[in-house]
């Protein structure tokens, strides 16, 4: 769980090429996925999604707020964003319950909701502010695409403790690896909470649901992906199962 990290596409083509940055040949550069340097922020991950496009909404109940992020086929945004989120285990779960992870999904959710103003207004913080744990303003060079709109703030409220402490402590670490990663101007935007499922629908070595024939839990809902190219391996390897099986 975390935020979508909004930075100018250019700024991640120059740190990912260099001086060939802007060539037509090689377009929008990805962000790659990575991991900072430090034992203490080892769980803070960076995920790569189409490039040059832009944070969505992703809310599918009433005050309740997530986001993600999407890009056209032309890939020609602004900003590249990227899902800057870090693991939670069941140590930080706030019970035993099976559905206990998703008692925290909805906590976060409602919690970003509130912080947007309740009006479908996503929060948001500049990086520089986020470090300085100070809320923003107003935004610098870089500008959300969020399209509903965003509300300046402070986004710790929204999120576990753990999970902003490990964001603190990864992103400058993270910037050290990519040039300008940790721009002070840089747009969070939060919460992202489903980047993966909170429970796991368990299923047997042939992809079947335990006790129920006939059904192939998959992907990301199922919990057993954890973005695009997983989804679709994950798939892959259900489909065969269900080949074999016929």
């Amino acid at each position: 769980m975390g935020v979508r990290i909004e930075h100018p596409q250019l700024d991640i083509d120059r740190a990912q090429y260099g001086p060939s940055a802007g060539h037509p040949a090689l377009g929008a550069a990805p962000l790659q996925t990575r991991r900072p340097s430090s034992q203490r922020a080892q769980r803070v991950l960076v995920l790569h999604v189409p490039q040059a496009g832009q944070v969505v909404a992703a809310s599918s109940e009433p005050s309740h707020l997530c986001v993600n992020g999407a890009s056209l086929n032309a890939r020609s945004g602004r900003n590249a964003n990227a899902a800057l989120l870090v693991n939670v285990t069941p140590e930080d779960l706030p019970g035993d319950d099976p559905l206990a992870g998703v008692e925290l999904q909805c906590a976060c959710e409602q919690a970003a909701y509130r912080l947007g103003g309740s009006n479908w207004n996503a929060p948001a913080q500049l990086v520089g502010d986020f470090l300085a744990k100070r809320p923003s303003t107003a935004c610098g060079k870089v500008k959300p695409t969020y399209p509903l709109g965003v509300t300046w703030t402070a986004i710790d409220e929204a999120l576990p403790q753990h999970i902003v402490k490990s964001l603190r402590l990864g992103i400058p670490l993270l910037g050290k690896k990519l040039r300008g990663y940790d721009r002070p101007d840089a747009v969070l935007t939060g919460v992202e909470t489903r980047s993966s499922s909170p429970v796991t629908v368990t299923r047997d070595r042939a992809c079947h649901a335990v006790a129920t024939p006939g059904l192939y839990p998959c992907g990301e809902g199922a919990g057993y992906a954890g973005g695009i190219m997983s989804a679709a391996t994950d798939g892959i390897r259900c489909a065969e199962a269900l080949i074999a099986d016929l």
